[in-house]
């Protein structure tokens, strides 16, 4: 009887351990099915077309004459619990960081992955890296060069911010952009 419950306890150990979360599914698809027509002359709008049905306007970076700034403010993507896709309210931050990255082809940027305290070391190591990964691959469909960027992940072991409720571990799920 002792085994037949140490064994039940352990199967329901591991299937606990377990998460929805797949780690091997890459959040940014460059689909490739829409072509863009370039303009004879150059404008801030481009025309697209697409095979289906709708329309999708590509995501125009300028090129100015202008020396391109820093950007001020968020260098942080906060994701959400057991994700590493990228929410929509970050992207004008990884665009804004694309445009500074790529008007000077010598600056070289490392996006550190983090987690919240939640789950074993390994698993938010892997979590971590995919956060950061996730910010890489949409930086290099910007057209960021791959060599500029570096990946990695500290999972747990750097938290933003202390304590077990919900808006600390909120703080903690992100990527941070830093330039070297």
């Amino acid at each position: 009887m002792k085994r037949f419950l140490l064994a039940m306890g352990v199967s329901f150990f591991i299937a606990g351990c377990g998460s929805p979360v797949k780690l091997n599914d890459v959040p940014v698809v460059d689909k490739g099915a829409t072509t863009v027509q370039k303009p004879d002359v150059v404008s801030s709008v481009s025309t697209v077309s697409s095979t289906s049905t709708g329309t999708v306007a590509p995501v125009e970076i300028a090129k100015s004459t202008q020396q391109v700034v820093m950007p001020t403010g968020l260098r942080i993507v906060y994701f959400d619990y057991d994700s590493f896709v990228i929410k929509p309210e970050f992207q004008s931050v990884v665009e804004s960081h694309a445009r500074y990255i790529k008007a000077d082809k010598s600056r070289k940027v490392v996006i550190e992955g983090h987690t919240d305290e939640r789950g074993g070391r390994e698993y938010n190591l892997a979590l971590g890296q995919k956060r950061a990964e996730a910010v890489r691959s949409a930086l290099g469909l910007l057209g960021v060069i791959d060599n500029q960027l570096e990946a990695v992940s500290f999972g747990k072991e750097k938290p933003a911010a202390l304590g077990s409720d919900e808006a600390a571990m909120a703080k903690n799920r992100r990527a941070e952009i830093s330039y070297r």
